[in-house]
Order: C-alpha cells, then sequence, then structure tokens
C-alpha cells in the first residue's frame, strides 16, 4: 500500500514538472529574430547602430539578424565597419532589402553580398556600386574585361586615383561574393559599370540567396537552412516560428545620426565660431562663450568622423579672420575677399560626394549671407559711434546744463552732472541761474549764458 503511495506521488509530481518545462522549452525553440533596419544614408550613425544591435544579439543568443535595407548608399568607411562587424558576427545576418520600391543602392550592395542570406522583396532593386570619386565628379567607368567581338575597353580610367579606387572596390565585392558563393562577375559589373538588378534578376543571377514579400513569409523560407559562420562554424536556422522583435538605435546612435549630417556639423562649427567671437567682443557675456565652446567641440567632433578636407576648413577661417578684420578695420576689399574665402572652403570641407553626404547650397548660402551681415551691422555700428558725440572727458561736458550756487566776481561755483564744480565766467550771475557749460580747463568749468531758444522775439 505504501508502495502505491509512493508511485503514485512520484506521478504526480513527473507530471507536474513536465507541465512547468513544456512552456519554456517550447519559447526556447522558438527562438528570437532581431531586426534592424537601415533607412538612408549610410554613416557613422549606421555603423554604431549595427554593431550595438550584433553586440545585443549575441548577448541574447538570438536565433538570426534581420539587417532590412533601404540605401542610396553613403560613406566607404562606414559601409567597411559594417561589413567587418557582419563577417565576425556569431549571430547569422540576413540582409533584407525592402519594402517595395526599396533599394540598395552603392554601399547597400557591398552590405547585402556580406551578409549571411541575401534576400529582397518583390519591387527592389541593387547595385550602382561605383565608388564615387572624392572630391569631383563621377569617374569613367571601364568595362572592366575585352568584349568577346574584340573590341578594346572603353572608358578606362582617366587618372591613377580613380583606377586605385575601382580595382580595390572590385577586389572588396569579388571577395565578398566568393565568401558567400554569390556571383562575383555580376558584383565586378556593378562596380565597373554601374549595373543593377531587380529582386527577380538578382535571384536568376544568383546575386541574392531568396526573394520574400514580408518578414515572415523570408523566416519560413530561411528556416532550415545552413549559414557558415565566422571560424567556420555552421549552424542550422530554425525561424519558422521565431519571435520577431525590432531593435530601436540606442541613444549614442540616435546622436550621432544628427551631429553627422554635414549641414547640422557645418551649422554647429559657425554657432561655436559665432559664440567665441561675440565672447571676446564682450567679455564677461559668459552665455555666448559658453555655448559656443560647447557647439564648437561637438562640430569639431563631428567633423572628425566625417572625411572632411582640411585646406577647406583652413579657407574658412581665413574667411572668418578677413570678416572680423573688415568689421574692425573697414575696407571693401578685405571683406570681399572674407566672403569669397570663406564659400569656397565651405565648398571644399568635405571630401565626399556620398549621398546623403553633400553641403547643401542654401546652408552655404544662408551662412556666407550672416556672415557678411553680421559685418556690415558691427562696421555700421562703429561708424556711428565715431560720428556720435563724446560721452565722457571734457567733450562730454560740453553743451551741458548748470545752476549757480554762489558767485563772487567773475568765479564761483555751479552744480552740474551730479557734482559740485568751480567755474569762471565773462559775465555776472546769482545764484539759481540755469547757465551752459561751454569748456572745461583742468578741473574749472567755464560757464556762460544759455542762448535764447529760437523764434524768441518774433512776431506774434
Amino acid at each position: 500500500m505504501q508502495t502505491m503511495k509512493a508511485a503514485l506521488v512520484a506521478a504526480i509530481t513527473a507530471v507536474a514538472l513536465t507541465c512547468c518545462l513544456l512552456p519554456s522549452s517550447a519559447e526556447e525553440s522558438s527562438g528570437v529574430a532581431l531586426v534592424v533596419s537601415i533607412d538612408g544614408a549610410i554613416g557613422p550613425a549606421s555603423a554604431s547602430y549595427v554593431r550595438e544591435a550584433l553586440a545585443k544579439a549575441g548577448e541574447r543568443r538570438a536565433e538570426v539578424v534581420l539587417l532590412r535595407m533601404n540605401t542610396p548608399g553613403g560613406l566607404n568607411s562606414s559601409m567597411r565597419e559594417i561589413i567587418a562587424d557582419v563577417l565576425a558576427s556569431p549571430i547569422p545576418v540576413i540582409g533584407y532589402v525592402a519594402p517595395s520600391g526599396a533599394h540598395a543602392a552603392s554601399a547597400g550592395t557591398y552590405i547585402l553580398y556580406a551578409t549571411h542570406i541575401a534576400a529582397m522583396a518583390p519591387g527592389t532593386n541593387i547595385g550602382a556600386a561605383t565608388p564615387v570619386q572624392i572630391g569631383g565628379p563621377l569617374p569613367g567607368l571601364p568595362s572592366g574585361t575585352p568584349e568577346k567581338d574584340g573590341k578594346d575597353k572603353k572608358d578606362e580610367p582617366k587618372d591613377a586615383m580613380t583606377a586605385k579606387a575601382t580595382n580595390d572596390a572590385v577586389a572588396f565585392i569579388r571577395s565578398l561574393a566568393e565568401l558567400r558563393n554569390r556571383n562575383a562577375d555580376w558584383a565586378e559589373k556593378a562596380v565597373r559599370e554601374a549595373a543593377t538588378l531587380s529582386a527577380n534578376g538578382a535571384l536568376e543571377a544568383h546575386a541574392i540567396d531568396l526573394v520574400a514579400r514580408d518578414q515572415a513569409e523570408l523566416l519560413r523560407q530561411v528556416d532550415g537552412r545552413v549559414a557558415e559562420l565566422a571560424g567556420g562554424k555552421t549552424q542550422r536556422l530554425a525561424t519558422k516560428d521565431a519571435v520577431v522583435e525590432a531593435i530601436e538605435p540606442g541613444r549614442i546612435s540616435r546622436f550621432l545620426a544628427v551631429i553627422t549630417d554635414p549641414n547640422v556639423a557645418f551649422i554647429l562649427l559657425m554657432v561655436g565660431i559665432y559664440g567665441l567671437i561675440f565672447e571676446f567682443m564682450s567679455p564677461g557675456a559668459v552665455a555666448p562663450g559658453v555655448i559656443g565652446a560647447i557647439c564648437l567641440l561637438i562640430g569639431l567632433y563631428a567633423l572628425n568622423l566625417l572625411p572632411i578636407n582640411y585646406a577647406g576648413l583652413a579657407l574658412m577661417l581665413v574667411g572668418l579672420v578677413l570678416l572680423t578684420i573688415e568689421a574692425f578695420n573697414p575696407t571693401v576689399v578685405i571683406g570681399l575677399g572674407g566672403i569669397i574665402a570663406f564659400v569656397l572652403g565651405a565648398l571644399m570641407l568635405f571630401r565626399v560626394e556620398a549621398p546623403g553626404y553633400r553641403l547643401s547650397w542654401w546652408v552655404i548660402g544662408i551662412t556666407a549671407a550672416v556672415f557678411a551681415g553680421v559685418a556690415l551691422v558691427v562696421l555700421g555700428s562703429l561708424r556711428r559711434v565715431r560720428k556720435a558725440p563724446a560721452r565722457v572727458g571734457a567733450q562730454a561736458m560740453r553743451g551741458l546744463p548748470a545752476e549757480i550756487l554762489d558767485w563772487n566776481g567773475d568765479e564761483g561755483h555751479v552744480f552740474a552732472h551730479g557734482e559740485r564744480w568751480r567755474a569762471r565766467g565773462a559775465e555776472t550771475f546769482k545764484p539759481g541761474d540755469i547757465v551752459e557749460i561751454a569748456n572745461v580747463i583742468d578741473l574749472t568749468l567755464l560757464i556762460r549764458r544759455t542762448p535764447a531758444p529760437r523764434g524768441e522775439g518774433g512776431t506774434s
């Protein structure tokens, strides 16, 4: 009897434990798919965002990371940072160009080729991966290999720098294609000839692995596929019932996204310089100096993250110095030279023509106009001060009224400018008379009777 009771208790305990463990086991087996979205130009903020997301995916042991892209391209340095993080990721990364109407051009094509599994939504496109000439127009686009009909290569690079950039980009994207077993020939064509492909065309050309209408269909299609991770490890994906979670950019990534916009960085730099100039002009104001120093440091930090031309920065500073000199020493030539130097420096400041990283003409024009306006305002103020009557010393006393306190012969004392003064005059005055100060000699006032107002003695 006791044996039966013990067996019954053991059975009940086993059933209870099984019921408790089943939900957690199912939850663990379902896995998590973390979604990282890149919308817009690729820059330092995008690289920071992807790095943080991959680190979080590793901590949570996610099944996959879904890298959704809709980008026209961006900075080469940021693109290479993202690719390095993807290649070293212990979590499989699925590149997905979506939604319909999106594209992964230029830098986006390289990143898509680097992902463990590449996918596109219908109505999307990739390609146009030719490196943009820094500080100049689009380079010549060589064809890569001679045509079968024996024609020579056309559109060869016009200079060594263009050839080096193009060949480096070709070698880089071919290495990614060979690593992921994708079409390396089309990848080279995308670099040399700026070729593009639609979603179905990319699938047929074996530039991507699959086409999916949405994320749910994508996760169903990749379920059971094997991904090769860093270090030669392989992982079979179990994404059919994965829980999809979106990872939002962190505070640092959002902050970088704001300040690394060339226009914002440029404005921060100008506000910083303005603030310091106003602080030097009016020492002790505090606020302009504090705000200017903060904006200047943030602007310089943003410029450090962006590819800038130091010759352009130097020209801008020369322009600002010339405009400051113009404000204190008026000459038309110096002011005009300062405006020209400032505008040319602003145009040369950023050494990149990547989409989303061009300095706006409106920002340059408005900033130059504001600087010129401030110089003119300061110049006008100085001219008005020079023409205005003196406000201190003997000259400031001339013409002021004074009241006779006592008088004896040709001298006495008067009350003027809130003080008691010794005074002399050629006339006789009585205490209480209001006179006018004609001049100041040492500490003695020369006074005279106040001139009669105009119109006195006229006909009524």
